[in-house]
């Protein structure tokens, strides 16, 4: 077999969401820190994220991680995630995937009952509680970066659509949130396909109507994604639940509840006086995944008022494999097309 690349691979998905983790074959990544990393991979490495989730290989719902040493002393191991379109700062899922991967393949050493650990992502650091059992990794519940809302009930006009009341949060990733029941969803899985198109849609006039800066850092994305959310309810045990749906560009929604929507809506939900430091939300998705979250304590980013988010699910190794690239393979960096690939130019990649 002849290769010009070859990838070792843990696939794994968190609560539905596909989060491939590749160990081995990267070699070495430039940088300080996870983000100047993730900047410098990007520059330089794009093949292999399109190697990893374009076709013939992949498909428009699958995420990867590559796994790179952290500078930190503070840290483990490092990680930069590559979605279809971007690469985000954070993932919950993604970070659930990778901590499992690590610890369930003895690249980090596992202590049961839990395991205590520290992780850099691009965004930062981040801090995981890991249950253990049998060798098993049975719940992960990271400590995220603070989350906090850019703009609330700002009305968005859409067109085709009309006005909309859209709120503005970061979670690791920012997002564009609507009430579904304000458009008239219920989040069913059979809504998926509208809710794809009407929540790009409406991403993307907010993005464009409604700019915004991180504090501090000029190169990490404006609005990216976009959350609807489902009812604010109590559930069985008295404790504050809610469904969401998050559209993932280029216009397909996340199998999981989505850890930085989960963050994201935690700071909104503060914000609006719906939920206390503390307090239990068990954030549902579209395929009936639940994560668990709390607020563990508030802070500041720049001027604005902030929480610092708990957020907890399990993954699952699926199986091990290599990426390889043929010399002669007429699609080295992949392709798209627009039957699935919603949104984006489609077409062979040479």
């Amino acid at each position: 077999m002849r290769s010009n690349r070859v990838l070792n691979v843990v696939n794994a998905h968190c609560e539905g969401e596909i989060g491939n983790v590749i160990i081995g074959g990267i070699g070495q990544v430039q940088g300080e820190t996870m983000f100047d990393k993730k900047l410098w991979f990007e520059e330089n490495y794009d093949q292999v994220r399109e190697l990893m989730l374009f076709e013939p290989r992949a498909a428009v719902w699958h995420n990867v991680n590559a796994i790179v040493p952290s500078n930190s002393p503070e840290a483990a191991m490092g990680y930069i995630i590559l979605e279809t379109t971007e690469y985000p700062a954070m993932s919950g899922s993604n970070t659930i995937c990778v901590a499992t991967v690590l610890l369930e393949t003895g690249i980090l050493p596992m202590t049961e009952p839990v395991t205590e650990l520290t992780l850099e992502a691009p965004v930062g650091l981040v801090r995981l509680r890991c249950e253990c059992e049998n060798g098993k990794v049975t719940k992960v519940t990271f400590t995220n970066q603070p989350a906090f809302c850019y703009a609330r009930d700002t009305m968005v006009e859409v067109e085709g659509i009309g006005t909309v009341r859209v709120d503005v949060a970061f979670g690791g990733m920012t997002f564009a949130m609507v009430e579904a029941q304000d458009l008239g969803f219920s989040l069913s899985p059979g809504e998926a396909r509208e809710l794809c198109d009407v929540g790009e849609r409406i991403k993307l006039a907010t993005a464009e109507q409604v700019p915004v800066a991180y504090p501090g850092n000029p190169d990490m994305p404006g609005i990216t994604n976009f959350e609807w959310m489902g009812p604010l309810r109590r559930d069985a045990d008295g404790d504050l639940a809610a469904k969401c749906t998050v559209v993932v560009s280029p216009g397909r929604c996340d199998r999981s509840p989505c850890g930085t929507g989960t963050s994201a809506r935690l700071a909104l939900l503060h914000a609006r006086g719906d939920i206390e430091v503390g307090e239990s939300f068990t954030h549902e998705s579209i395929t009936g995944s639940t994560f668990s979250a709390q607020i563990e304590g508030t802070a500041k980013v720049g001027r604005y008022d902030a929480v610092i988010p708990q957020v907890g699910g399990q993954a699952w190794i699926t199986g091990l494999s290599q990426m390889t690239l043929d010399p002669t393979d007429p699609y080295p960096h992949g392709f798209t097309l627009s039957d699935t690939w919603f949104g984006i130019e489609a077409g062979a990649r040479g």
